[in-house]
């Protein structure tokens, strides 16, 4: 009888931690009502420019809806999820570099770097992608140190 109670108490509690990791990352990423990178198509990023999507054609993928301009595209991104997300959540990158802040970003200002997506902040005549290629291979470095240190302090890691 103790053990039975045991393993029921076990799968609850491990049921629980993992809604809660699910409920954790829309809190960590950029999005505005559960709608990641303003409705653009992440994998239209990877192709010749980014595109805005389909409310039509969406995904969910833990708490984020995400929209595509078509079938394919959504069938790729559900094949190989992680190689289509933003680095450091959709935030800005130059922002991640300089302070760690989640900066909010312009979809269309971007840069693939070594297959992954860095979204930048460009607006009010400050371009931040501008800046991140004067030092680029120094703000990597800073820029993914920030970010596990945002994502220790969300418990998400």
């Amino acid at each position: 009888m103790k053990i039975m109670l045991l393993m029921i108490l076990l799968v609850v509690s491990c049921g629980h931690t993992y809604s809660q990791d699910q409920a954790r990352l829309p809190k960590v990423f950029n999005q505005t009502n559960g709608l990641a990178l303003d409705g653009y198509d992440p994998v239209s990023y990877f192709q010749k420019n980014p595109q805005r999507g389909s409310p039509d054609l969406i995904y969910k993928h833990q708490g984020l809806t995400f929209y595509f301009q078509s079938e394919s595209n959504r069938q790729t991104f559900i094949n190989s999820t992680d190689a289509y997300l933003p680095q450091y959540g959709g935030w800005c990158a130059y922002a991640m570099a300089q302070s760690g802040k989640l900066v909010s970003v312009d979809p269309e200002t971007y840069k693939l770097i070594n297959g992954k997506l860095y979204l930048f902040y460009n607006a009010y005549l400050n371009n931040t992608l501008k800046k991140w290629n004067k030092n680029e291979n120094e703000y990597l470095i800073q820029s993914r140190n920030n970010w596990i240190e945002i994502l220790k302090k969300s418990n998400y890691e």
